[in-house]
């Protein structure tokens, strides 16, 4: 437990060193993980007899994040062009699909190069997602009035902040009620310890969360009572799919990395599902 405490404390720090530099720190944050959780995904994949391209899923998932972050890179070196790169985007998971395609007619059996391509485009466009947080930090509008509290806005960690805080408090709400009050379950062929009760505590604690954040971000805190569940409901989604993953390939854990967590993608799974959610939010209401 204390051990677990101790990684929770250094993340903690990990992710709060990022947001302090702004949106320029975010989008490297987001860069580091898809790297790190792609190696992980790779591997899991191959555990559950589905070998990738060598560095594939690492490579393409690491071009969507990128390619997302493109506004904020082309915003100093090319001032006025941000809008422009912006437009690249949408292009970026097909032209990684099409890149991994080609590279798989290097395979000599056509059933293994097939496999290895769909099992590596899975695997990028997975880890992939993390590109809506490189988006949230470059791209979405606060939609915020300039009266808003600074230390949330600026350099794009206004809704990055809010998908962190959603997140972790699902999470952390859904432990504390689960454990304490849990009885049925919830999924169990896919995790054992989600409980129906923990699943309903997260959603309350993300909506609380959610609501608070808005109302600093200086919009209407009424909003969390739709995000803050959409957001939930998503994280769970997002850690049930990769338990899936990880019960195909007889894991208990992505990696070892974190000492009493696991792996990268055991901390990010959330995210992932999460991410996109939050930015189709922000397109369809903010934007």
């Amino acid at each position: 437990m204390r051990e677990r405490s101790l990684s929770a404390l250094v993340i903690v720090a990990f992710v709060g060193v990022a947001f302090a530099a702004g949106g320029i720190g975010i989008v490297v944050l987001a860069l580091v993980l898809a790297i790190a959780a792609g190696r992980e995904e790779a591997r899991l994949q191959a555990a559950a007899g589905r070998p990738t391209l060598t560095g594939g899923v690492v490579t393409g998932a690491a071009a969507i994040v990128l390619a997302a972050a493109l506004p904020l890179l082309a915003r100093d070196a090319f001032p006025g062009s941000a809008a422009q790169v912006g437009r690249l985007f949408p292009a970026v998971p097909a032209l990684v699909v099409v890149g991994l395609g080609i590279a798989a007619l290097t395979r000599r059996d056509a059933a293994a190069g097939f496999g290895a391509w769909s099992a590596t485009t899975f695997g990028a466009l997975y880890v992939g997602l993390l590109g809506a947080l490189a988006w949230l930090a470059a791209s979405a509008p606060t939609g915020a009035p300039s009266g808003a509290p600074p230390a949330l806005l600026g350099d794009g960690r206004a809704w990055p902040v809010l998908l962190v805080a959603a997140v972790w408090s699902f999470d952390t709400g859904a432990y504390l009620v689960g454990r304490t009050i849990g009885r049925h379950p919830f999924l169990p062929w896919i995790s054992a310890r989600k409980t129906v009760e923990g699943v309903a505590g997260g959603l309350v604690a993300a909506t609380c969360a959610t609501a608070v954040v808005l109302a600093f971000l200086g919009r209407d805190p009424v909003e969390g009572l739709v995000l803050g569940p959409l957001l939930g409901a998503a994280a769970q989604a997002g850690d049930l799919a990769e338990s899936l993953l990880k019960r195909a390939a007889g894991a208990k854990d992505s990696g070892a990395l974190i000492p009493g967590h696991g792996g990268i993608l055991d901390r990010i799974d959330s995210f992932l599902f999460a991410g996109p959610v939050l930015v189709a939010y922000v397109v369809l209401f903010v934007s």
